[in-house]
């Protein structure tokens, strides 16, 4: 039971990115287009967890982690960014 909760998670999860990638490219300006970027890197970390779990191993775990942190702080750059001009 645990192995189809998995894989109905992951393929919806799937779904998900695709509609993110679409709403990625209609994106008008560009503060909405980091928020879908955004949305897609939270999207593959949920992945990255899910595999983890189903193949027991830690390792996309640690790249869920990184991938997280580093999106987290080019996020935070890109926004301050496209408001000041500047990223620091």
């Amino acid at each position: 039971m645990p192995d189809l909760a998995l894989d109905i998670a992951f393929a919806w999860a799937t779904l998900l990115l695709f509609g993110g990638g679409l709403l990625l490219l209609r994106a008008r300006d560009a503060m909405h287009r980091i928020l879908a970027l955004d949305v897609l890197v939270s999207i593959v970390v949920a992945q990255l967890t899910i595999l983890s779990y189903s193949r027991d191993v830690s390792y996309y775990i640690d790249a869920a982690l990184a991938l997280a942190l580093l999106s987290f702080t080019a996020t935070l750059v890109v926004a301050r960014y496209v408001t000041r001009g500047r990223p620091f």
